[in-house]
């Protein structure tokens, strides 16, 4: 039975098992950044290619690209992002501090208490400014991108030139993204450098409605591919003063995070021909879609799907984190789907100070690892501790090698979930794993 968790709980667990770290941590860190440690690095890395598996292999009409973060400026003056991708910023007057005027209670500064501190809300253009190049004045001047969306329009005619795909298609791709947040804050879920994953789905105008259901119903597909409850899971329809200036509709999907409550993990926004026709303006390039039956050429509109890693990765530990009682101990574990799990399989020797059974288990070990990759190595403390640790970073099965095992090849299979043990042959392993 799950209790109440905290996002502290979130952020304890994932330093302490080596999921996810503060950003420069030993300078005293960075804010709004995060790296990611072994186990975070791979359940990250699961994550991303299940969706790369669902949204682009399992399709016949998506292909993936992976675009430069670097982009000419004229690119994100034509997006219409140099002038309209802001946030809006208030000042204290006593302590200086800067929040996201729409976030807080302008009536009392949340930093150092005085209230009525606070002028009138000023824009903040959240693109990240660099340099390319030796010279720095502004012809030299371009951004960290701000979203992915760009790199997909930008290449729009090149995938056509191409490969000539039939409408509608998509474009996929997963890639970091940069936004100068003014207050990072809640863990990963709001920082200045993450992951997103998106695609732009090209569209005959006339069959946006239709389009926009389908990639919804699909939003809630790959929702359950990750193991995230329908309960906590809901739609937020955008109303037009709040949606981003290239959207004529969108929905934000949200999950029901520890303390933090419902909030964003994913969207989908119908696009129309904004951006297309922006880039043919500003560019000079035709970027018509000429249809293969001799129609007239038109300029698609689109539909986007995107999905926040960072944010999926948060709502995947938060979903699996669980507490029990195993024989009046409370218990922590990651009740991960097998198929995001960082680690699949752990193989113990019963005593790691027994050669014979060190030896053994080192073979299962190398036999397991060369067919399912994902499994470690675990002698360290008894084997309670050994399964507590296991249990607490997601490993759905132990196998530990004891005595029996030198003379029959059989080994006792503990399933996290339940801890329910059974006497395993070791060439019967797959078939358990499957089930």
């Amino acid at each position: 039975m799950k209790s109440e968790v905290k996002l502290e709980d979130i952020v304890s667990l994932c330093k302490r098992r080596g999921f996810i770290f503060q950003g420069s941590e030993i300078y005293g860190g960075l804010a709004g950044t995060w790296d990611y440690g072994p186990l975070g690095a791979q359940l990250k890395r699961n994550i991303s290619n299940l969706w790369w598996k669902k949204f682009v292999e399992e399709r016949d009409d998506m292909y993936g690209i992976d675009s430069a973060i670097l982009m000419n400026q004229k690119v994100w003056q034509a997006s219409g992002h140099v002038d309209t991708f802001s946030d809006p910023l208030v000042e204290c007057s006593n302590c200086h501090s800067r929040f996201r005027a729409d976030k807080i209670d302008l009536n009392k500064c949340p930093n150092c208490g005085k209230e009525h501190t606070f002028g009138e809300p000023r824009e903040f253009n959240l693109l990240f400014k660099t340099q390319v190049g030796p010279v720095q004045d502004e012809s030299s001047a371009t951004y960290l991108r701000g979203e992915t969306a760009q790199g997909m329009f930008v290449n729009f005619k090149n995938v056509l030139d191409s490969i000539y795909p039939d409408i509608p298609f998509g474009l996929a791709q997963i890639g970091r993204t940069f936004r100068n947040e003014i207050s990072p804050r809640d863990f990963v879920f709001r920082s200045r450098e993450f992951e997103i994953m998106e695609l732009e789905y090209f569209i005959r105008p006339e069959t946006w409605e239709q389009n926009f259901e389908s990639w919804r119903d699909f939003s809630h597909k790959w929702f359950d591919a990750l193991g995230l409850s329908s309960g906590k899971i809901k739609e937020l329809e955008v109303p037009e003063d709040d949606r981003a200036h290239y959207s004529k509709r969108t929905i934000d999907f949200l999950y029901d995070f520890p303390s933090l409550g419902f909030d964003e993990i994913g969207g989908l926004a119908y696009r129309t021909d904004f951006d297309l026709t922006n880039h043919q303006k500003a560019s000079g390039k035709n970027l018509e879609y000429r249809p293969k039956d001799g129609s007239e050429a038109f300029i698609p509109h689109v539909i986007e799907p995107t999905y926040g890693l960072d944010r999926n990765v948060m709502a995947v530990i938060s979903g699996a984190y669980t507490k029990d009682n195993i024989n009046n101990e409370e218990r922590v574990f990651l009740k991960l789907p097998m198929e995001l799990a960082p680690v699949k399989l752990a193989v113990f020797p019963l005593l790691k100070n027994k050669p014979e059974l060190v030896d053994k288990a080192k073979q299962v070990f190398k036999s397991l690892k060369d067919k399912h990759h994902f499994v470690v190595w675990d002698d360290n403390g008894n084997i309670g501790k050994r399964y507590r640790r296991q249990d607490e970073i997601g490993t759905p099965f132990c196998v530990t090698v004891d005595f029996q095992t030198l003379g029959d090849d059989t080994v006792t299979l503990r399933s996290r979930d339940d801890t329910s043990q059974s006497r395993v042959k070791l060439s019967d392993i797959d078939s358990k794993l499957e089930n």
